[in-house]
C-alpha cells in the first residue's frame, strides 16, 4: 500500500454521523472496534514506517483531522467532509454511550492522569495506568481486568503511533468487546495541561500553528519539519 492510500481508508462523513456509525457498529460488534484520527504528523509516520501504516489500516473507523489531511484530499480528488478531532469528538462519543460499560484510561502521566480522567469520565466506573509502559503492561492489565459480559470502553490517549499499535494488538489479543479510542492528547486537554487554540485559531485550522507558537521546542520536528516532508510525499506518490 502506498501512503497515500491511506487517505481513501478515511471516513469523510459528519460529526454526528461518526457519532452514530461508532454507535450502531459498536452494537452490532461482538469484538473490539477502533476510532482513530488521521492528521498531517500521522501521515508522516505511515510514510516512513510500513508497520505504522498497517496499525492505521486496521482502525475501524478512521476520522480526518486537520488541514494538512483536506488539502491532501483535494489534492487528490477525495470529497473532504467535517474536520473531526479527538479533543472535540471524544467526549461526545463518551457522552452518547447509552448502555453500561467499564472504562480504561491509559496515557500522560500523574497528576494530570487523574484530573483528565475525572473530568471526561466524571462519576463512570474506570481504571488508569500511565502512557509510558511496555505494550505487554497494558494487555496484562486487561487481561486481568476486562469483564467478558460488559462492554469496554479504552481510551488511549498516548500519542502517535504508540496507541495506534496498541489498539491493533488490543484487538488481536484481548477477549471482550466494546470500543478503543485513540486519543492523543484528549486526557492532557481535560486536564488542564495543554490548553485549546483560541476559536480564531480553530476556525482558520490553525490550531498546529497556536501549538507550535506554545511549544516551538517539542513540535519544531512535527511541523517546521514535518509539513514539508509531507507535501513532498504527496507529489512523490499521488
Amino acid at each position: 500500500m502506498k501512503s497515500t492510500e491511506i487517505l481513501g481508508l478515511v471516513h469523510n462523513i459528519t460529526e454526528k454521523e461518526a457519532i452514530e456509525y461508532t454507535q450502531k457498529i459498536q452494537r452490532q460488534n461482538d469484538g473490539f472496534i477502533s476510532i482513530g484520527f488521521l492528521n498531517q504528523h500521522g501521515f508522516n509516520l505511515i510514510a516512513s514506517n510500513s508497520d505504522t501504516e498497517l496499525y492505521f489500516s486496521k482502525i475501524t473507523l478512521l476520522l480526518r483531522d486537520g488541514i494538512g489531511i483536506k488539502l491532501a484530499n483535494k489534492l487528490l480528488g477525495i470529497q473532504n467532509s467535517d474536520n473531526l478531532n479527538g479533543t472535540d469528538l471524544i467526549p461526545l462519543i463518551v457522552d452518547s454511550i447509552d448502555y453500561e460499560a467499564n472504562y480504561f484510561v491509559f496515557g500522560t502521566e500523574s497528576p494530570w492522569l487523574e484530573k483528565g480522567a475525572e473530568n471526561l469520565l466524571t462519576d463512570r466506573n474506570y481504571k488508569m495506568l500511565d502512557g509510558f509502559k511496555e505494550h505487554k503492561d497494558y494487555l496484562d492489565f486487561l487481561q486481568h481486568n476486562i469483564e467478558p459480559t460488559v462492554k469496554n470502553v479504552i481510551i488511549l490517549a498516548m500519542g502517535m503511533p504508540k496507541q495506534e499499535q496498541l489498539a491493533y494488538e488490543i484487538q488481536k489479543n484481548i477477549q471482550g468487546s466494546g470500543i478503543i479510542i485513540c486519543g492523543g492528547a484528549i486526557i492532557d486537554f481535560k486536564a488542564g495541561k495543554v490548553k485549546r487554540a483560541p476559536k480564531i485559531f480553530r476556525t482558520l485550522s490553525l490550531e498546529w500553528l497556536y501549538r507550535l507558537m506554545n511549544e516551538p521546542r517539542r513540535l519544531f520536528k512535527r511541523y517546521v519539519i514535518g509539513i514539508p516532508f509531507f507535501f513532498f510525499q504527496l507529489i512523490k506518490k499521488k
